[in-house]
């Protein structure tokens, strides 16, 4: 039986609440009668739901977060005796391999391309961030052998052919997708998720400047040095840039609440040229779409397609104020078309890209695993 099936979490480096992490994939475990318990370092104040939290003791400095975060966590998931462990950062790998035996499975759910991603970080110079990348693809390849992989991207099926695509897609909610927007007088630019310099945060600081009605705001963690960047950028139009996310993590019932609100004109994701993200189909397109609203996004040419597909944004290059500008300017003028994009996308969602599906292919995983009749297994 499911419930006798014991299921270990494990993070170290996201928060507990994180939506994929909890909101999706714990809470769709627990729902269809698995054991599930999350390994995570957790906040005195953060409220325990449907899951229950192993609390792990959070780092300020990321270095001994990196060493002690990680023993720690190996440790405490041993005493768990789980019959799974998900593991969902790169730094527990050597965890989960040590934690791999004959009578259990280890999963590791890869977040982000971090080979990629390593080599863009600006913390060394590129020698050396192209030699920990090396490093890093090495010691993941020896570490997954014996690990089922969940991919949070298509694309990531280049890399990790043997891996199972479990999409970021919304949980849909009627309360965003019942709202019936109008897109008449609307002034607001919506952007969600962390805020940082590779997700536009110099493009979307100089928005305010475009236009003296728009109010941008952004929802999501932002440090407190690149916030003061950001309104410095902004200049004389700081007022019309909101950060909600100052120093701080931004739950998802507040960035929720956001989405429900009116006056919105397009969800925006102005990304500066990165290969990390440039195949990327971003979460917040696809949240931006469940709650009606147009996209104004970077031309990449994987995102373009996209929107071409479901019809529901419009791509710029995301240094061009021209097109920046242009691209508000035509849902301005065009309200009732503004309404037709954001439908568009709305119903998409509605039909196929909402975590309904994706929920069906991580519990057919689990019960693949434990031999548990389940149906039609998909590995796309």
């Amino acid at each position: 039986m499911r419930h006798t099936v014991k299921v270990l979490h494990m993070t170290t480096l996201h928060h507990p609440l994180d939506p994929r992490i909890y909101y999706k994939q714990c809470a769709s475990l627990k729902r269809a009668g698995y054991d599930v318990t999350l390994l995570a370092p957790v906040p005195t104040n953060t409220e325990e739901g449907e899951v229950p939290f192993e609390p792990l003791p959070k780092y300020s400095n990321r270095w001994k977060g990196l060493l002690f975060g990680t023993v720690r966590a190996y440790f405490r998931a041993k005493k768990q005796k789980a019959d799974i462990y998900h593991i969902h950062d790169p730094e527990l790998l050597p965890v989960g391999w040590l934690l791999k035996n004959k009578r259990n499975h280890v999963i590791y759910d890869i977040h982000e391309d971090y080979e990629t991603g390593i080599v863009q970080r600006q913390y060394f110079t590129r020698p050396v961030r192209q030699l920990i990348a090396s490093v890093y693809k090495k010691v993941e390849a020896f570490c997954t052998r014996r690990m089922e992989l969940i991919l949070a991207e298509k694309y990531y099926l280049e890399k990790y052919p043997q891996g199972l695509c479990v999409l970021n897609y919304p949980i849909l909610q009627e309360k965003l997708t019942g709202i019936d927007r109008s897109f008449h007088q609307a002034d607001g630019l919506l952007y969600t998720g962390n805020v940082t310099k590779d997700r536009g945060a110099v493009q979307h600081a100089a928005l305010p400047a475009l236009d003296e009605s728009l109010q941008v705001h952004l929802y999501g963690y932002c440090p407190e040095s690149l916030a003061a960047e950001m309104k410095q950028r902004a200049g004389t139009h700081e007022g019309r840039l909101h950060l909600h996310g100052e120093g701080r993590y931004v739950p998802k019932a507040e960035i929720d609440a956001a989405y429900a609100q009116s006056g919105w004109l397009a969800g925006i994701a102005l990304f500066p040229p990165s290969e990390h993200y440039m195949k990327k189909e971003l979460t917040k397109f696809f949240e931006y779409m469940a709650a009606g609203l147009p996209v104004i996004c970077s031309d990449y040419p994987k995102w373009q397609t996209f929107m071409d597909t479901y019809q529901c944004g419009i791509c710029v290059n995301p240094d061009s104020e021209g097109d920046i500008r242009d691209a508000i300017n035509y849902l301005r003028q065009n309200p009732e078309e503004a309404k037709t994009m954001g439908e568009r996308g709305r119903k998409a969602v509605q039909n196929y890209l909402n975590w309904g599906h994706e929920e069906k292919k991580l519990t057919n995983l689990y019960d693949r695993l434990n031999g548990i009749e389940a149906g039609e297994y998909s590995d796309n």
